[in-house]
């Protein structure tokens, strides 16, 4: 199967300022348009077949100034978690909320007061990134490479997933805005390729001959 580059959306207002914007239509700031500007740096020349974003302007934005002329197609199942009556408060009053605690040692029992569980969320974030990547896997083979932007919770669900971790473990992970995290699936088990990787060459995404059967680990690792 493909390879997905998770990117996630540049530096907010909200970040800058500490608050959780949810689904507010908040922006980029002038940190996150650099951020996005730089993905775009990263990914020119690369063969990208599909461009997917959350319906979130955050993430469209982002992907406007990484990659003008490119129209993602929205995917509901990359939007932000939905964090109910916590949405728009800072995250200095939320960490005073009993829920944070159980948010940070056992989010598969979180369900946000007025919004979405955790565990709904990775669902449904790890079956939009599947269904996308059987999709171009379908349409354009096994070598191809698609984006698809979104936010740092989802797309951290989405690398425990990859990694076969527990999403109660999935707060040890951290993506950083303007990130670009690589998961490649195969037919036996995803391979996490980076994570939350803000430099460096992309070029090698472009697959080559394989050595080894489509799916399995390189024995000592790869060449």
């Amino acid at each position: 199967m493909s390879t997905v580059l998770l990117v996630r959306h540049g530096r907010t207002t909200a970040n800058a300022e500490g608050v959780l914007a949810g689904d507010l239509p908040v922006e980029l700031d002038d940190r996150g348009r650099e951020q996005a500007t730089a993905v775009g740096t990263r990914l020119a020349g690369l063969p990208l077949a599909e461009v997917v974003s959350s319906p979130l302007r955050r993430c469209r934005q982002t992907l406007e100034l990484a990659l003008p002329g490119r129209v993602p197609s929205v995917e509901p199942g990359l939007t932000e978690c939905g964090y109910g009556s916590w949405v728009g408060k800072s995250l200095k009053e939320l960490a005073k909320d009993p829920l944070w605690t159980t948010v940070q040692q056992h989010p598969a029992a979180v369900t946000f007061p007025g919004g979405e569980a955790m565990a709904a969320m990775a669902t449904r974030a790890v079956a939009a990134v599947r269904a996308w990547d059987a999709r171009v896997t379908a349409e354009h083979g096994a070598d191809a490479l698609w984006v698809a932007s979104s936010h740092g919770d989802v797309i951290k669900a989405i690398v425990a997933d990859a990694l076969g971790l527990h999403l109660d473990l999935f707060q040890r992970i951290s993506v950083d805005p303007g990130s670009v995290t690589i998961i490649r699936y195969t037919p036996h088990r995803p391979f996490l390729l980076r994570l939350s990787d803000t430099g460096g060459d992309l070029a090698g995404l472009i697959q080559k001959a394989a050595t080894v059967p489509a799916g399995d680990a390189p024995v000592g690792g790869t060449a």
